[in-house]
């Protein structure tokens, strides 16, 4: 790891400043969850349904929104899955760049893939994005244990987009790119 990016993750966790506990709302709001760092990060460009990079604290840092999983757009010898470029133009939407973001990070902060595992609130209007993508069906709930902050609020929010047939769950009906 680089010292740049070992500098900034280590601003990253000194700032962490509160530790919340419960669940988000059903309309996508939160107020609860796992240690959080305030308005402590910008998007700098979406990299597809769930990953952005974000500068924090100065550095850029390829951020994995934990506890969902969007079809594939971009994954280097993989082909484009179904509703993969909704999924990564929905979250264009939802976090243009330059955003302001508070980032929540949970037990474990980073993947093998060295990317920073967080839950995602837009700073202007505290819109849990991760609860978004799931609730507007551009992607599905998944578990990645030990980061199982709000796990119950995903898999409410998945439940119902799978019920409504939102998004992905209407459109890829008969190629789904997650198990039923």
């Amino acid at each position: 790891m680089s010292d740049q990016r070992s500098c900034g993750l280590a601003a990253l966790l000194a700032t962490v400043a509160v530790l919340l506990a419960g669940c988000g709302d059903p309309e996508g709001q939160a107020s609860t969850g796992g240690t959080s760092a305030g308005g402590n990060a910008t998007v700098v460009r979406v990299v597809d349904g769930d990953t952005i990079v974000a500068r924090v604290d100065g550095v850029e840092e390829r951020v994995r929104l934990i506890g969902i999983d969007a079809p594939e757009s971009v994954k280097q010898d993989s082909p484009v899955e179904c509703f993969g470029p909704e999924a990564s133009a929905h979250l264009k939407q939802l976090l243009p760049g330059g955003a302001s973001v508070r980032l929540e990070l949970d037990q474990e902060p980073r993947d093998k893939y060295d990317r920073l595992l967080a839950y995602v609130f837009r700073s202007d209007d505290d819109l849990f994005v991760n609860r978004a993508m799931v609730a507007d069906g551009y992607a599905a709930a998944f578990v990645y244990k030990p980061n199982v902050a709000y796990t119950p609020t995903l898999q409410d929010a998945g439940r119902t987009a799978r019920s409504t047939g939102a998004g992905l769950w209407t459109a890829c009906s008969s190629n789904l790119p997650f198990p039923r």
